[in-house]
């Protein structure tokens, strides 16, 4: 059967992909933090964890131990969200930021490319619609998945004369920790501005709050994702971009057709910002 790593497995999207994956009769390789996500992770059928921080070098350095001889696709999961405007993001979190979702993301696959290219395999990146539509107050993670979707586009072009196939899916609102957690987030965010920044921005963050809920509601199941990740992976000819649901794909269609002004405001309408 078939091989894949699959990074960020513990929970949400990444717990998802490895458990459908598995139950099709993949062996997954399921990148984890913690030993007791390795235990509860390893329960699953066909799910061997590995320890893999992908922000981590020595975890990167591991993996040609850690990984099966053949392998046949990695899903680039693994991801954070450091949320606030971007002029009271503190330096440190912003390098962090493109550390765990786009170095990480390069890292990992730098590192098992000598495989895939022995097993003509794939490269999956889970990225979002905010790879293509930056919000207010999520300024960083836009950034983020904006120079993950540019580098996948670069490696799908290189990597073609080895016949390695490099995918892009594009989920909108999950139900998963980051919209579960979004009010926490809110709050420190807040608490992480200064009394001057607070006031500047307790408008913007007001209308983050009111936004909220309204995600939480549209959000779509994980499971939803991995069906995806997995027509990524078995396509005979497998899009380079899968962007989830009409809705995203009309916004999309739009943002894209209309003038700057014209989707600054739609996007601060929908995110109730001043």
């Amino acid at each position: 059967m078939p091989a894949v790593l699959v990074t960020g497995a513990a929970r949400g999207i990444g717990r998802a992909i490895t458990a459908h994956l598995g139950a099709l009769g993949w062996d997954v390789v399921a990148g984890v933090r913690s030993e007791a996500d390795a235990a509860a992770i390893g329960s699953l059928p066909r799910v061997s964890p590995i320890m893999l921080d992908v922000a981590d070098s020595a975890h990167i350095a591991a993996l040609d131990d850690g990984l099966p001889q053949r392998l046949d696709a990695v899903v680039n999961n693994a991801g954070i969200v450091v949320g606030g405007p971007l002029e009271t993001v503190a330096l440190d979190d912003l390098r962090r930021q493109l550390e765990v979702n786009v170095v990480g993301q390069l890292a990992v696959t730098q590192a098992v490319l000598p495989r895939l290219r022995a097993a003509r395999g794939r490269v999956v990146f889970i990225s979002s619609v905010n790879g293509q539509i930056s919000v207010p107050l999520l300024g960083a993670y836009c950034a983020s998945k904006f120079a993950l979707e540019a580098a996948a586009d670069a490696l799908r072009m290189e990597l073609q004369p080895w016949h390695i196939d490099v995918s892009v899916v594009e989920p909108a609102q999950t139900a998963t920790d980051m919209w579960e957690t979004a009010p926490q987030t809110a709050d420190d965010l807040e608490s992480a501005m200064t009394a001057e920044q607070r006031v500047l921005y307790a408008k913007h963050v007001a209308g983050f709050r009111k936004m909220i809920p309204l995600s939480q509601r549209v959000a779509v199941q994980p499971q939803t994702v991995a069906e995806v990740v997995e027509e990524a992976l078995t396509a005979k000819r497998p899009n380079a971009r899968y962007t989830m649901g009409l809705v995203p794909s009309l916004q999309l269609a739009v943002m894209k057709n209309v003038p700057s002004f014209v989707s600054d405001l739609l996007v601060r309408k929908l995110f109730g910002q001043p």
